[in-house]
């Protein structure tokens, strides 16, 4: 039997498949997660795969009628309906991948050459001796500076305290880190430089160690923001920190020693020490700044939510109790205002926005959810609190995206065909699988465009105090009408912040040419589902790009270029902000989103395309 090899991407993985398998029952075969509900047999169209290079077999029946002759001409195909005649390379585009292994292919990844704030030199100094007593520090800067042509001049204190025992243990040969003019460490020759990029959202956390010397990433984490536990969103938090200055500072303390769990975790991964880490760069939205410096955060509570500072910061790590090397500082990224902050700047910074042609959108969803809306150069960027929803908060049967979750559904029929995580049986459902979930039940018409649903189907009945949808039986999960009310919610948000930026430069749907989705739970979701409840915008499918986790990338580029942290700095301040309650006609806008359905909004109406 003839063996061929397929070449997955973005995955980076190389199988070898026969020519009587499908690619799906290859992929699936090598641990490579591509979406099929229907279990491979060709009626829900999510394995969509386009063929790069190579030979596959002629489309059957099912794929002529899923594409258009120009989509089967540029390689598209369902994996199930496709064989392979010989070596070729696949592209999986984020919406065909199961949760595993999107969660493998992070995000964006940009190459820039390094040039990070901190540069590190191994350095021979010569001995004190009676003929030679200057002091250590005054030894150690003149060496380094005639060596390599420095002008440094300061060390930092904490430094000081460990410099003179460290340099006589080290027979006067050391590495020293270097930022700017300052020495902030003193390490043994030949060590490691690292740098911790960090995005801290209002959920969770990633992390990713990178080498400084050539940008590469070491090792990448996730974490749930353990902050959590007072409260899923903002405002919540926010309240409980203006209780007392102790909540302030057990607010801080939380997440502060998950990063330094964090940290210490991914070093040991690499056979690294904490204190190898000489620079970090933290991004999060203006209140997960505040929370994390233990800003004062009254006034960005309440109209007209004023934060206390927008610019970039550089901060010692000592100072926010991060165990790094003794003089390392965090730089923290620039807010922009309210509750647009420096992990949108990120985003903006990663995927390119400034300096795109045509009219664009840049969603990065989440707990908090920020838009911005690129015309002519021109970036307005808004606020949407579209609450935990989407991450399996207020659901009755949510949970987030872990084993047994359900990811994605179809109803045909009087059948519901489930795709849970790691495919064993079903313990509850994601945000994917939610969103799922009402797409299928409006377009079933087990609700309706006000969200209301019908007692016209065998699954909807009636539970204690509401009507509920089953979804599965063996266990049971459901979806409530109280379900569908807190998604309409989440999904108006977001659909009343794109209108307001449309508004606001006097554009239409049809004028934008690009979505650019960003965030953890934006990678996830299926765009057609988004569309069909009116999440998103009807617009064709191709321009919509899911990028995964915009805000880290552009994180991890200001952590190894100086010049992308100074590109990040004037984003910031071309970006043009706007307050979404304080906008024109906002509650009828909101009112109008929270239906159902393809819509335009216009004149704040809606006009169904249904």
């Amino acid at each position: 039997m003839a063996k061929y090899t397929i070449d997955f991407q973005p995955v980076g993985r190389r199988v070898e498949c026969s020519e009587q398998e499908t690619v799906l029952d290859c992929a699936r075969r090598s641990g490579i997660g591509i979406n099929s509900i229907c279990g491979g047999v060709g009626t829900c169209n999510a394995c969509r795969v386009q063929i790069v290079s190579g030979k596959i077999s002629k489309p059957t029946d099912i794929e002529s009628g899923v594409f258009s002759p120009e989509e089967l001409k540029a390689g598209w195909r369902l994996a199930c309906q496709t064989h392979i005649p010989g070596d070729c390379r696949i592209y999986i585009p984020p919406e065909s991948m199961t949760t595993p292994q999107r969660l493998q292919v992070e995000g964006l990844e940009i190459s820039v050459i390094p040039k990070p704030t901190v540069a590190t030199y191994d350095v021979q100094i010569d001995a004190p001796s009676l003929s030679d007593l200057r002091a250590d520090a005054e030894r150690l800067l003149k060496s380094l500076n005639h060596q390599y042509n420095l002008r440094c001049r300061q060390i930092d204190q904490s430094v000081l305290h460990t410099l003179s025992p460290q340099l006589r243990s080290e027979q006067w040969h050391c590495q020293v880190a270097v930022r700017g003019n300052e020495i902030i460490y003193v390490n043994k020759a030949g060590s490691r430089c690292l740098g911790l990029a960090v995005d801290i959202g209002t959920t969770k956390i990633a992390g990713y160690l990178l080498d400084l010397s050539n940008g590469k990433v070491l090792v990448s984490r996730g974490l749930m923001n353990p902050q959590i536990s007072y409260g899923e969103d903002v405002i919540s938090r926010l309240t409980q920190s203006m209780i007392s200055e102790e909540s302030g500072k057990q607010l801080q303390s939380l997440l502060v020693e998950s990063l330094n769990q964090m940290a210490a975790g991914m070093c040991s991964e690499v056979g690294a020490k904490v204190t190898d880490i000489v620079e970090a760069v933290a991004v999060g939205n203006t209140a997960m700044h505040h929370l994390f410096l233990g800003l004062p955060v009254r006034q960005l509570a309440v109209s007209p939510f004023v934060p206390v500072i927008t610019s970039a910061l550089d901060i010692k790590a000592r100072e926010l109790n991060l165990k790094f090397a003794p003089g390392v500082y965090v730089h923290l990224l620039p807010n922009i205002a309210g509750f647009v902050g420096a992990d949108h700047v990120a985003a903006l910074l990663s995927t390119g926005m400034r300096e795109t042609k045509d009219t664009s959108l840049l969603i990065d969803i989440g707990t908090n959810t920020e838009i911005s809306l690129v015309k002519k150069g021109r970036i307005t960027a808004v606020s949407c609190a579209s609450g935990p929803a989407f991450e399996g908060g207020h659901i009755k049967y949510g949970m987030r995206a872990a084993s047994g979750a359900i990811e994605r559904l179809r109803i045909e029929g009087n059948a519901v065909h489930l795709q849970t995580i790691d495919n064993v049986p079903p313990v509850g459902i994601c945000g994917s699988g939610i969103l799922d979930a009402m797409a299928q039940l409006y377009l079933a018409g087990i609700i309706d465009k006000t969200g209301k649903m019908t007692d016209n189907y065998p699954r909807v009945r009636n539970g204690q105090k509401q009507r509920e949808f089953v979804l599965a039986e063996n266990p049971e999960i459901v979806v409530t009408q109280q379900d569908i009310r807190e998604l309409q919610l989440a999904k108006a948000a977001i659909r009343t912040g794109i209108q307001a930026l449309l508004n606001a430069h006097h554009c239409t749907d049809d004028d934008v040419r690009q979505v650019i989705i960003a965030g953890a739970f934006g990678s996830y979701i299926d765009v057609s589902s988004a569309i069909a409840i009116g999440m998103l915008p009807s617009l064709p499918l191709d321009r919509f790009h899911q990028v995964g986790n915009a805000a880290g990338a552009g994180a991890k580029l200001s952590l190894i270029s100086l010049s992308q942290r100074n590109l990040a700095q004037k984003i910031a301040e071309n970006v043009h902000y706007l307050e979404l309650a304080g906008t024109p006609d906002f509650m009828r806008l909101f009112t109008e989103a929270n239906y159902l359905g393809r819509y335009r909004l216009e004149d704040s109406r809606r006009r169904y395309l249904d």
